[in-house]
C-alpha cells in the first residue's frame, strides 16, 4: 500500500487548505498535479524546495507529478505577495533556466522511468506563445469577471496603495495562470494544482475557468502549503548574503550544509518534516533525542546531512562536515587535507595577508604575525600571547615565537592559517 498523499503531508506541517473534494479525487485513483516554478534563476533555491518535496512526496504515494516551468508567466510577473514587478525574460535565457531546473528537479523526481506516475517537465511558453491576443481575449477573458479578479487579496493589496500600482499586464496573471490548469486538465488529465498558501488566488481562478468552460462536474481541485517562517516570524531561505541556492556555483555545499546546522531548536523541529524523506516514528525519536540533550544539536545535524545529501552527494556532505570540524578544533592533518576551493569557502570572511613566496625564506613566526602582517600590533604583543599559549599556526600551538615559517607549513601550497586567542582566525596568502 502507497501512503495517503494527505495524511502523510498533514502530519509534516506541509497543508494549509484542501479545497472541498481533493481528497476524495486522490482516493479514488491515481491522479495528476502540477506545481508552477519560476524561472527567473537557472538554479533553484531553498525557497522552492517546499514545493519541490510535496512533489517528491506526490510521486512517493503513487500520483503523478507536473513540474510547470512558468516560461510565460515568468515573462510576465506574479503580483501575489510582491509590490513591484519583475523583469522580464528573453526565450534563449527561458530555455537555459528550464534546463538547469530540469537537472535539479531529477534529483528528487522520477523523470526517465516508464512508470504510470513518471514526473514531467511542462513550460507554459510551449502553448502561449502562438496564442493570439484576441484568442485569448474572447476564449479565455470572457469567462471570468473584473469583479471576480479585483476581489482576490493578491490584487487587493497592490490597488490599494502598495508599490506603484499594477499594470494592465500583472492583471492578467491570474487568467494567464487559471489558462494553464484548464490547459494541464485538458491535455494532460491534471485535476490538482499545488503551490503555496500566497497561491490560493491565483489557484481558485484556475479551479473556477475549468468549470466554467467545462461544466460544473469538472473534477479539478486546489491543496496549498503555509509559507515557510523562521520561529523568530522573518523570511526563511534568504541570509545576509541573499539567497541559499540548490546550484554549487551559487551557494557551496559547505554554505548549504552550514545554513541547515545553524538553524535554531524550534526550526530544526519544523524543518526535519518538511525538508527530509525521514518516516514518522524516526523524526519522533529524533526530536525525543534532541531534547534530551539540546547542546549536541542531534535535530540540526542529521536535517543538514539529509538535505545536504539529497541535493549535492554523500561525498559534499562528508568534505562539508570535516571542513566544519576544522573551525571547531581540527587537526593541523586534516586542515592540510583541505583542498583551496573548500579552505576558502571555510575562512570566507576572515581577515587575509598577501606576501611574497620568497619572503619565506628565513622568516621567523614574530616577524611574519608582527611584520610581515599586520596580525599583531607589535612583536612584545605577539610574543607575550604565544608565552601564555593562545596563538596557533594551521591548528599547531606555537610555543616559540622565534620559529622558523617555512614552504614546508604552507596549506595547498600556497595559505597559512594563525589563530589568535579563541575565535579569531587569519589567512596570509604566499604568493
Amino acid at each position: 500500500m502507497t501512503k495517503n498523499f494527505i495524511e502523510e503531508l498533514e502530519w509534516r506541517g506541509m497543508i494549509h487548505t484542501i479545497m472541498p473534494g481533493a481528497k476524495e479525487q486522490l482516493e479514488k485513483e491515481m491522479t495528476t498535479a502540477y506545481l508552477g516554478i519560476d524561472p527567473t534563476a537557472d538554479s533553484l533555491h531553498i525557497g522552492h524546495l517546499v514545493g519541490v518535496m510535496i512533489l517528491k512526496h506526490f510521486q512517493l504515494c503513487g500520483h503523478r507529478p507536473l513540474a510547470l516551468i512558468g516560461g510565460a508567466t515568468g515573462m510576465i510577473g506574479d503580483p501575489s505577495g510582491k509590490s513591484q514587478e519583475r523583469n522580464l525574460l528573453d526565450e534563449q535565457t527561458l530555455r537555459h533556466n528550464q534546463e538547469a531546473i530540469r537537472r535539479q528537479l531529477s534529483k528528487l523526481l522520477d523523470f526517465d522511468s516508464d512508470a504510470p506516475n513518471a514526473a514531467r517537465l511542462v513550460n507554459n511558453y510551449d502553448w502561449m506563445k502562438d496564442f493570439s491576443f484576441l484568442d485569448f481575449a474572447r476564449d479565455i477573458g470572457k469567462c471570468i469577471t473584473v469583479n471576480y479578479m479585483m476581489a482576490k487579496d493578491s490584487v487587493k493589496k497592490r490597488f490599494s496603495g502598495e508599490g506603484d500600482g499594477m499594470s494592465f499586464t500583472e492583471f492578467t496573471y491570474q487568467l494567464l495562470q487559471g489558462y494553464d490548469f484548464l490547459h494541464l486538465y485538458q491535455t494532460m488529465n491534471c485535476k490538482i494544482q499545488l503551490g503555496g498558501a500566497d497561491q490560493w488566488g491565483n489557484i481558485t481562478t484556475g479551479t473556477e475557468l475549468i468549470r466554467r468552460k467545462l461544466g460544473a462536474e469538472a473534477e479539478a481541485y486546489a491543496i496549498t502549503c503555509p509559507l515557510i517562517t523562521k520561529a523568530d516570524g522573518t523570511k526563511f531561505g534568504k541570509t545576509e548574503s541573499g539567497n541559499v541556492w540548490l546550484d554549487p556555483r551559487y551557494t557551496s555545499p559547505y554554505k548549504f550544509y552550514q545554513f541547515w546546522l545553524n538553524v535554531s531548536d524550534e526550526d530544526a523541529k519544523r524543518y526535519i518534516k518538511i525538508f527530509t524523506l525521514l518516516d514518522r516514528e524516526t523524526i519522533e525519536g529524533l526530536i525525543a533525542e534532541h531534547e534530551q540533550a539540546p547542546h549536541l544539536r542531534i535535530l540540526q545535524k542529521r536535517l543538514a546531512e539529509e538535505i545536504t545529501t539529497m541535493i549535492h552527494s554523500r561525498e559534499e556532505y562528508e568534505k562539508a562536515v570535516e571542513a566544519s570540524q576544522i573551525l571547531f578544533g581540527g587537526s593541523s592533518e586534516a586542515l592540510h587535507r583541505l583542498d583551496e576551493q573548500i579552505l576558502l569557502q571555510v575562512f570566507e570572511g576572515v581577515p587575509q595577508f598577501r606576501i611574497a613566496r620568497t619572503a619565506l625564506e628565513g622568516l621567523t613566526f614574530i616577524e611574519l604575525a608582527a611584520g610581515a602582517t599586520q596580525i599583531f600590533p607589535s612583536k612584545g604583543e605577539c610574543r607575550k600571547l604565544v608565552q601564555g599559549g593562545g596563538v596557533s599556526l594551521n591548528r599547531e600551538k606555537v610555543t616559540d615565537s622565534m620559529r622558523a615559517v617555512t614552504k614546508d607549513d604552507l596549506i595547498a601550497g600556497k595559505y597559512l592559517l594563525v589563530q589568535r586567542g579563541k575565535k579569531n582566525y587569519y589567512l596570509v596568502i604566499a604568493e
